[in-house]
């Protein structure tokens, strides 16, 4: 999962600034200035709400794992997540398929 997470990471660093809106890269920016200025440990980063910029997630099933960790990373609320999860049911692990 770690490489899913790096990949997710660099994607999501390069997508953000291009749909988040002001508000929330706002947030972002504040966040890591003061990180920068006390130090990393002292302050959480600031995760932005995607949810704020996306009506629809479509998560890769590429097993329970997958979607676990995405839910989590981006703080996804389960409506977020239960249609990825209803496709793993249905359809098991699709781990080379693609979205058209």
């Amino acid at each position: 999962m770690s490489t899913a997470g790096e990949a997710l990471k660099a994607n999501i660093t390069t997508l953000g600034p291009l749909v988040l809106p002001i508000s929330e890269q706002m947030l972002f920016a504040a966040n890591l200035l003061v990180r920068k200025t006390l130090g990393k440990k002292r302050m959480r980063p600031y995760i932005p709400d995607f949810k704020l910029a996306f009506e629809h997630v479509c998560i890769h099933t590429g097993g329970r794992g997958v979607i676990d960790e995405i839910e989590k990373q981006l703080s996804l609320t389960p409506e977020y997540v239960d249609p990825s999860r209803a496709t793993l049911y249905r359809f098991g692990n699709v781990s080379s398929s693609s979205i058209w």
